[in-house]
């Protein structure tokens, strides 16, 4: 039986998930500053706008697991799984990830963030 409530797993995998998205930002922030782009700055805007986005979330459910005692952190790795344990009220709850499923979640994460700024630049 889990430990962690329902409602708190969107939280504890942005906990897994966000970190991911913002290394990956950083490390294609670089690559376009570096690259031969004729004209970064847009690139390098929506990086950070995005960037920003991840951030907030971050730190939303870095909130929600502070106020209700609850940790996540990642245990081993291998090459098909990567394991994350769940702190929650004196309990852990061990949970496997397939590394290709926590890849293809990054990259729809990183979708829904881009489209998010495509958004708010047609509302403008």
């Amino acid at each position: 039986m889990p430990f962690i409530p329902q409602e708190a797993l969107p939280y504890c995998e942005n906990m897994i998930y966000l970190p991911m998205v913002l290394t990956v930002l950083a490390q294609d922030r670089k690559r376009i500053e570096n690259g031969s782009f004729k004209l970064k700055r847009p690139y390098v805007n929506m990086m950070e706008k995005a960037t920003r986005f991840v951030q907030a979330e971050l730190r939303d459910a870095t909130i929600y697991l502070r106020r209700h005692n609850m940790k996540v952190i990642r245990g081993e790795m291998d090459d098909t799984f990567t394991e994350y344990v769940f702190f929650h009220g004196g309990y852990e709850e061990h949970r496997r990830y397939l590394n290709v499923r926590l890849r293809n979640r990054t990259e729809e994460l990183l979708t829904v963030y881009f489209e998010m700024i495509g958004d708010l630049a047609s509302d403008s």
